[in-house]
């Protein structure tokens, strides 16, 4: 059996569990769930395992991915890649301020936190504009042929 038969027949397993474990929960019901901490540990935990051991599946498969196709692929470019995005969290990181935050639940947001939050979406605007421009330059490079 190949591998891909294998992995769609575990999916089709996990999935019904999942559905299983999903109608135990609407059967049980918000009310039932909200007054018991046992229910709630009886009949939201397996499903809480399940999506942890999905997520940890989704990573080591992608982890694989990524390694095999690094081995096979052009190493150099992908470095490259991956400097110049270091490069870019870099520059978001010290272009951002870091000031404390009074959150909307009363509690205080650290200066470094608020660092990282700005760098974020500093670095998302950085990489927002280099994509729209690619797109640009695609459009007005295909234009000219």
């Amino acid at each position: 059996m190949t591998l891909h038969k294998v992995l769609k027949y575990l999916a089709l397993v996990i999935g019904v569990i999942g559905l299983v474990l999903l109608a135990r929960v609407v059967i049980t019901g918000d009310d039932a769930l909200e007054t018991s901490a046992d229910l709630q540990g009886s009949v939201l935990e397996p499903l809480m395992w399940l999506s942890y051991f999905v997520i940890a599946a989704i990573i080591v498969l992608v982890g694989v991915s990524v390694v095999k196709d690094l081995i096979n692929g052009n190493i150099k470019k992908t470095l490259i890649s991956v400097g110049v995005f270091a490069v870019i969290v870099l520059l978001g990181y010290i272009l951002a301020d870091g000031v404390e935050t009074e959150m909307t639940d009363g509690e205080m947001l650290s200066a470094g936190a608020s660092q990282w939050v700005g760098a974020g979406l500093i670095v998302f605007y950085i990489l927002a504009a280099v994509a729209i421009g690619a797109m640009a330059f695609s459009g007005v490079k295909k234009l000219g042929k």
